[in-house]
């Protein structure tokens, strides 16, 4: 290891496991050279931090509100540079058996300091943690969107939403107030949130809570064809032939 000390941020919505951590790490700097560079009570406010305070290591419980432990794993990947992550978890043995067979390192609760250390001293062997990694976790869906904007992370939360529209290699995340650009799939975020969303088009999902109504247009040439109206936004969002059942589903239109 290097003579420069390892930069630690701890991550867990309970003040007193803080506090212990803390007090472990402090046994353990006799043996290694550490600085704890703050701490956050949820995944969202450690991402805060960390777009000023840069960190080698972040210690993350798992279950926190707001934001749990596996979500901001997700949204550390678009750091310029993700730190490596180790989480602590009080889950049950059985529980995390998808850490063990995909090689997440964790430390269980209440954390010992010989383990601690050990996992300290294995930080500079170790890669952050991948997508494809992350995947195979169990985990809900997550309550924001990460979006990378002249090199800072800002966070979208998915309540804000209105709608996401696939346009060339990007996906417009659209709020009230602005856009958005993010790099992810379409098809996996309709996935990921088919309770919120309804496909429109075959390139667009509108969150069913910013469904208005819906109106019919006839074209010059006499070829009709349904929109979708919103609420906080002026705009209309075309409905395709396919998914005009939608219509009929949400029950907003005057007529099939």
């Amino acid at each position: 290891m290097s003579d420069a000390p390892l930069r630690i941020l701890i991550v867990d919505d309970e003040a007193p496991a803080r506090r212990r951590l803390r007090e472990l790490l402090d046994d353990c700097a006799s043996a290694l050279p550490l600085v704890v560079v703050g701490e956050a009570a949820s995944g969202r406010e450690a991402m805060e931090l960390l777009g000023s305070t840069p960190s080698d290591l972040v210690l993350s419980d798992i279950h926190m509100p707001d934001m749990d432990g596996i979500e901001l794993a997700r949204h550390l990947l678009k750091l310029p540079v993700p730190p490596v992550l180790i989480f602590t978890t009080a889950y049950h043995e059985h529980a995390i058996a998808a850490f063990e067979v995909h090689a997440v390192d964790y430390l269980m609760k209440p954390v010992r300091v010989q383990r601690l250390l050990a996992a300290l001293q294995k930080v500079p062997r170790l890669r952050p943690l991948t997508g494809t990694r992350l995947d195979r976790l169990p985990a809900a869906a997550r309550r924001f969107l990460s979006v990378t904007e002249r090199s800072r992370v800002v966070l979208v939360p998915i309540e804000d939403v209105i709608y996401l529209k696939a346009e060339l290699k990007y996906i417009t995340i659209r709020t009230a107030e602005r856009e958005y650009l993010l790099e992810e799939s379409l098809t996996k975020l309709e996935e990921e949130f088919g309770e919120r969303f309804v496909r429109v088009h075959r390139n667009c999902l509108v969150a069913r809570e910013a469904i208005r109504g819906f109106e019919r247009h006839v074209s010059s040439e006499g070829d009709a064809h349904w929109e979708v109206l919103l609420r906080d936004v002026a705009e209309a969002l075309p409905v395709s032939r396919r998914q005009q059942y939608i219509v009929r589903e949400i029950g907003r239109g005057d007529d099939a």
